[in-house]
């Protein structure tokens, strides 16, 4: 087990014949960093046949970086930190009320380009929020998922020896306000909404085991038991 109460990558059970299993965890609320360290850890330490692994959170209120972020997208952080990390994508905020899903998977195994990768990914969002009577789509050039040119879903990976990890941060009932401190997403003036505004449900334990399902029904995943959710 590591410090999040999570078992090691190499203590996952192990996937077996054509089957794609997954471990679900909820982590609950976390600060971003350790998180995003064990994250790491797991990628680093998985063989070809760990089995995969998708991990819920809610983050203390913090401003990510990715890789190619440039610092002026930050504009006033004040009280909110700002941290740089290995993932791709511009600056965007994580805090209360908003769903991250990292998805843990061996893309090699599951026989999923990266381009693909995204694109379902933005699929099983779209697809939740059609559920819900939202008309969402997706953007050329810019990952995400928008309704009515407003982000509802930012898109920031990495992609290490065939294995993913970061994800997506899906907005279900946050104060948006910490995105006027920023240009989301690297976008001068990027409208971003929530699902309660939207007229979605406002529960995070109302949207994660629909999030879980429609990730899972993308990419063929079955549900290991031991997980947390």
């Amino acid at each position: 087990m590591d410090a999040l109460g999570l078992r090691r990558a190499e203590d996952a059970p192990p996937a077996r014949g054509n089957s794609s299993p997954v471990t679900v965890h909820d982590l609950g609320r976390q600060p971003y960093e350790p998180v995003w360290r064990a994250m790491q850890a797991f990628t680093d330490a998985r063989t070809e046949d760990t089995a995969d692994a998708l991990w819920l959170v809610e983050h203390d209120p913090v401003f990510t970086l990715g890789q190619a972020g440039k610092p002026e997208h930050v504009l006033l952080p004040g009280d909110i930190p700002v941290l740089h990390v290995d993932r791709g994508g511009q600056v965007t905020y994580h805090g209360p009320g908003q769903l991250v899903l990292y998805p843990l998977l061996d893309l090699r195994r599951l026989k999923v380009g990266v381009r693909d990768y995204v694109h379902r990914l933005e699929q099983a969002v779209i697809d939740l929020l059609d559920g819900w009577n939202i008309a969402a789509a997706r953007r050329c050039g810019a990952p995400g998922v928008y309704v009515d040119d407003a982000k509802v879903m930012a898109l920031g990976i990495r992609v290490r020896r065939g294995c993913t990890f970061h994800g997506l941060a899906f907005n279900v009932a946050m104060d948006l306000e910490p995105f006027h401190r920023i240009n989301p997403c690297g976008y001068a003036g990027l409208q971003v909404t929530s699902v309660a505004d939207l007229g979605g449900p406002a529960g995070l334990d109302v949207v994660k085991p629909q999030l879980v399902a429609q990730v899972a029904r993308q990419f063929g995943l079955g549900l290991l038991p031991g997980g947390d959710a």
